[in-house]
């Protein structure tokens, strides 16, 4: 391989490693982001889905772990040391396969991910009191942002334990405050909590809420594919250029190898 293109490779190798580390901060900033969220119906599914939170550490760690292969890549392209290269190569190879066995799980168990969802959504609509916590504020602002009401329908609500209790005594009759359409008629908008409703019929939205959150799930879920592939394509770059670089070191000039 003649200088001129041992130079070249070793300059792409760094900019496709400048490029791996910008996308490995990328990874980690949306997995910080499913982590610290709070006003989002990422919210919602924190508090009790553990596939969210160990999704959130894996993109945090492969993020870390990207921006720490891809610093390393350019140390190793910059001073051609071959043993770094080569560590370089194997690490990018057991990013790759792990990201692609992630893919399949995934892939496979969506339609499990789809049902922890409905129960983690139905068990707060049912506990829901109105105090407050995170997870009923969150859920509040989705639906007054969404102009929705529950997960399939207002129906939903008809199972929370305070509005049961209420239409069993016929003391009150309560609503979800978030679900309230301002073009209908009844008592004073609130962001949170419960109202009492003037007529039998609430005045809420008719529209449930999984059509949006489901556009709002693969939105951002093609956000992440879309980033996967790009880290994938720069990964196989890399591999493919950092063996070009170790096997030119070998053949060309030695004296280029830092002593150790």
């Amino acid at each position: 391989m003649g200088k001129g293109c041992v130079a070249a490779t070793k300059y792409f190798l760094f900019l496709f490693n400048l490029l791996f580390f910008i996308f490995g901060a990328v990874i980690m900033g949306f997995g910080l982001w499913v982590m610290l969220d709070n006003q989002s119906f990422i919210m919602v599914l924190h508090e009790s889905s553990t596939t969210l939170k160990v999704a959130a550490y894996i993109l945090i760690g492969i993020g870390s772990l990207s921006m720490l292969m891809g610093f390393l890549g350019c140390i190793g392209a910059i001073y051609e040391v071959r043993c770094l290269l080569g560590v370089y190569f194997t690490c990018l190879l057991l990013i790759l396969i792990a990201q692609v066995t992630a893919a399949v799980l995934i892939y496979f168990q969506r339609d499990l991910l789809r049902n922890e969802i409905s129960t983690i959504v139905n068990t707060i609509l049912v506990n829901y009191t109105g105090h407050n916590k995170t997870s009923e504020l969150a859920w509040d602002y989705l639906q007054s942002t969404m102009k929705c009401c529950g997960w399939t329908g207002p129906s939903n609500w008809t199972e929370n334990m305070l509005i049961k209790s209420s239409q069993k005594n016929n003391s009150q009759i309560l609503y979800p405050c978030s679900c309230r359409n301002v073009s209908i008629s009844g008592t004073d908008v609130k962001e949170s909590g419960l109202c009492q409703s003037l007529y039998p019929e609430w005045p809420v939205f008719t529209m449930g809420c999984i059509s949006s959150v489901e556009d709002w799930l693969l939105r951002n879920y093609g956000v992440v594919l879309g980033v996967c592939v790009g880290i994938a394509v720069i990964e196989l770059l890399g591999m493919i250029l950092s063996m070009c670089l170790c096997k030119s070191v070998q053949q060309e000039d030695y004296t280029k190898v830092p002593k150790y």
